[in-house]
């Protein structure tokens, strides 16, 4: 779905009586209510002031929004009242937004914020939370009001809404990937989405199975082989930097499901493995973005889909795979696929590209969720200031992550009798050895940072700014990484 479009309107206090749908006013520090709130309380006979003096609204945290139903002498069906400090920051802003978005309906709603120097913010977060993804539902989608945000300056603001605007579209082609069930995003089509981002001016190729073969991708193609839908490699290019400039490459594991293969997995929650994915969702997400606001950085985003089945074709633990790089692997257990499949796109993004930095993004061990739960990725990294720079981002952008530890004791678990490693190093630290697995595929060097988002990626509760599902976790931080770090200024 597309993100529900947010506008700018100028201050027009006289319309405020009579308009019909929901009005949300920002209210500053110790209660000032400004112009427009007094405008408000006027034609309310004093009912505004007589709320905002009682505990009802003493009591809000910053970011935090109450309902007035029906409020005496306004045609409005109800009136949000948000509490936000003028000095509040971002993600505060966001909040309030967002908690202004969820009790959005059919109605159009006018966020009144005046010269609040975070409108943008509480734009941004209104966009993000009236995602919806009802496109397999036979009741009629749920429709959304025009949300417009009504400051004294609106030209003035237009450009940071616009950049907001792309961000949200970048979030949003993340969630729709990541909830889209496997029988409707299978390989091919989730290829086929990729293409149609040539439209935006990312140049786009989709390396088939006859040309991953002739690379050497016997690590991801292996991955495939139980499947009836075909394995591919999506390159998607934007070339907004100078033109001798190194890209930045942003890899995703793209499994599209994961049976485990014949390592398969219990039952229960295995209908989840829709969202393994997710690292592919999250750079197309990313890509999106810096298309939709033209971004002055060369970036290469690289994603292998393909789907984890178990069949009389699929490989077996015990099997022996050769990488692009020329290592062997020993499968020891079909269920750690999606270090194969990275293992090999990694090696070609390198290769191919010779990138100033690489991220990888994958849903890839349940570990990570053991050992942080949903509040944090796992970040891993063999170079300070990349992963440094990373964190900053992530932070200012309230997306959890926590730097993880490596090393060679963990590298040693990953030894194998019969080829060059094993594709697990066992239970104990679990994400590590994963990490460890594709830091052999990272050449001398090489900045990189790998992203374990199993935990991030689905939520099974609604946030300040997305409903229950998928989350988009990525797409902010690393649009700001790209920004401050990658951009030619």
């Amino acid at each position: 779905m597309k993100p529900l479009p947010i506008t700018l309107t100028a201050q027009d206090l006289v319309s405020l009586a009579n308009f019909p749908g929901r009005i949300a006013l920002i209210v500053e520090d110790a209660g000032k209510i400004g112009p427009t709130g007094t405008r408000l309380d006027r034609l309310m006979r004093g009912g505004l002031k007589r709320f905002i003096s009682s505990e009802a609204f003493s009591s809000l945290a910053a970011g935090e929004v109450r309902e007035l139903a029906f409020p005496t002498g306004l045609a409005t069906e109800s009136l949000l009242v948000c509490s936000l400090p003028r000095k509040a920051d971002r993600l505060t802003a966001r909040k309030c937004g967002g908690a202004i978005a969820k009790s959005h309906g059919k109605a159009d709603t006018l966020i009144l914020a005046a010269n609040h120097p975070q409108a943008a913010e509480i734009a941004l977060g209104a966009g993000l939370r009236c995602y919806d993804f009802s496109d397999h539902k036979t009741a009629e989608a749920r429709k959304f009001g025009a949300i417009s945000v009504m400051v004294n300056d609106p030209d003035r603001l237009q450009p940071d809404v616009a950049q907001g605007a792309a961000l949200a579209e970048g979030v949003f082609f993340t969630r729709d990937l990541v909830n889209e069930p496997a029988n409707i995003l299978t390989t091919t089509e989730f290829a086929n989405r990729l293409a149609d981002l040539s439209k935006l001016g990312i140049e786009v190729e989709v390396l088939d199975e006859a040309a991953l073969t002739k690379l050497g991708m016997g690590a991801l193609l292996g991955v495939g082989l139980g499947s009836e839908t075909p394995s591919h490699v999506v390159v998607m290019q934007w070339r907004g930097g100078a033109k001798d400039d190194a890209p930045l490459a942003l890899v995703g594991k793209g499994v599209v499901f994961d049976t485990g293969g014949i390592s398969i997995k219990p039952a229960g929650g295995m209908e989840e493995m829709t969202m393994d994915m997710g690292g592919a969702g999250v750079v197309a997400g990313v890509m999106k973005t810096l298309a939709l606001r033209k971004a002055k950085a060369n970036v290469v985003g690289l994603v292998g889909l393909v789907e984890n089945m178990p069949d009389g074709k699929a490989q077996r633990p015990g099997d022996v795979v050769r990488s692009m790089k020329g290592d062997t692997i020993e499968v020891i257990n079909t269920d750690a696929e999606g270090r194969l499949v990275l293992a090999d796109v990694l090696w070609y993004a390198q290769e191919r590209f010779k990138p100033a930095g690489v991220i990888n993004l994958a849903t890839l061990t349940g570990a990570i969720i053991v050992a942080l739960g949903s509040e944090n990725a796992g970040v891993f990294s063999n170079d300070d200031a990349l992963c440094d720079a990373f964190l900053k981002s992530a932070t200012t952008e309230g997306e959890g992550a926590w730097r993880m530890p490596m090393g060679k004791a963990y590298d040693d678990k990953l030894k194998s009798r019969i080829a060059d490693m094993m594709n697990v190093g066992g239970r104990e630290g679990g994400s590590i050895t994963a990490a460890q697995f594709l830091k052999r595929f990272i050449k001398e060097g090489q900045p990189w940072i790998h992203l374990d988002i199993a935990g991030v990626t689905l939520a099974k509760g609604e946030t300040d700014t997305a409903p229950k599902g998928a989350t988009g976790w990525g797409v902010l931080s690393l649009n700001r990484l790209i920004a401050e770090r990658f951009e030619t200024k």
